[in-house]
């Protein structure tokens, strides 16, 4: 899957103008790739969250940096916000699920463990249950002509709940168990400000005065999580950002800084080489050469 050389769009349906769907939208694969050449090319949404079910044929997927092969039975979750691309062998086919920013919020209240799972692009493989109870009564319910007496909405928010919930156990599946404690919690609600604040170049203990913890106990839970610290996490947030200007658009890099919260482009530069081991440049460049 090549990069393109255009800007990435932001996109809320693929191709359609960034408006949220009432409750939930569904649609085969086919009867969008087929009007695309079997390839979308890279878009992001900037208040969708989508699921995509691959039931026949293969293809590709880029998801941010990363490139994956899809197989029959393939699970893709994108979280708002992530750019992702497809490839698909003609004749593929297999359901896309989009749903409102609003509604999985409204969805997933006091589900925090759920929220986690699907915070993060990936993709996993849909087991019979869940493509026989899930998917195929989501499709055919959405494209039922029900009148509006027959609380379509309301089975519809039911199934999407399903969706979401099975897609978490997709998710941990693969990353293996998530203990509730309090040290999960606090990892949780610090990635919640890590995604609010990153632009504003919060410190360690500007996270941990908004946690109501020292730095030192902060820093000690995010590392025992997930092998590092806490500003390490800080910096590869907003690297992860760059990288997606960098691959997926034409800006300058001092434009990117600036759209990043950096006021001197070479404090952007430096923090960018020392995290990636490259320039913003030199990071460009080999992407493109992919």
């Amino acid at each position: 899957m090549t990069v393109p050389s255009d800007l990435v769009r932001h996109y809320g349906l693929y191709g359609e103008v960034d408006a949220a769907p009432d409750v939930m939208h569904c649609e085969t694969i086919a009867e969008r790739s087929v009007l695309h050449a079997w390839e979308l090319a890279p878009h992001r949404h900037a208040r969708l969250h989508q699921l995509l079910w691959l039931s026949q044929g293969r293809g590709m997927t880029r998801l941010d940096d990363a490139e994956l092969a899809l197989a029959p039975g393939a699970l893709v979750n994108v979280p708002l916000g992530v750019v992702h691309a497809f490839t698909f062998e003609p004749g593929s086919d297999g359901l896309v699920v989009t749903l409102a920013d609003t509604t999985v919020d409204e969805l997933l209240k006091g589900e925090p463990e759920v929220r986690r799972a699907l915070a993060q692009p990936w993709v996993g493989e849909a087991d019979a249950a869940l493509q026989a109870q899930t998917l195929r009564p989501l499709a055919a319910e959405f494209g039922a002509a029900h009148p509006a007496h027959t609380a379509r909405s309301l089975v519809l928010r039911g199934l999407c709940a399903t969706l979401l919930g099975r897609a978490a156990r997709v998710a941990s599946a693969q990353a293996g168990p998530h203990p509730h404690s309090a040290e999960s919690n606090l990892l949780q609600r610090f990635e919640g400000l890590l995604e609010a604040h990153f632009k504003e170049h919060w410190r360690v203990s500007d996270y941990a005065r908004a946690l109501a913890v020292s730095p030192t106990h902060l820093s000690r839970v995010v590392r025992a999580a997930t092998g590092a610290p806490a500003s390490h996490l800080i910096d590869a947030r907003i690297v992860r950002e760059a990288r997606r200007h960098l691959a997926f658009t034409h800006l300058q890099v001092a434009s990117i800084a600036y759209t990043l919260g950096y006021q001197d482009p070479s404090l952007f530069s430096r923090v960018f080489a020392r995290v990636t081991g490259r320039s913003p440049r030199e990071y460009r460049r080999q992407v493109a050469g992919q």
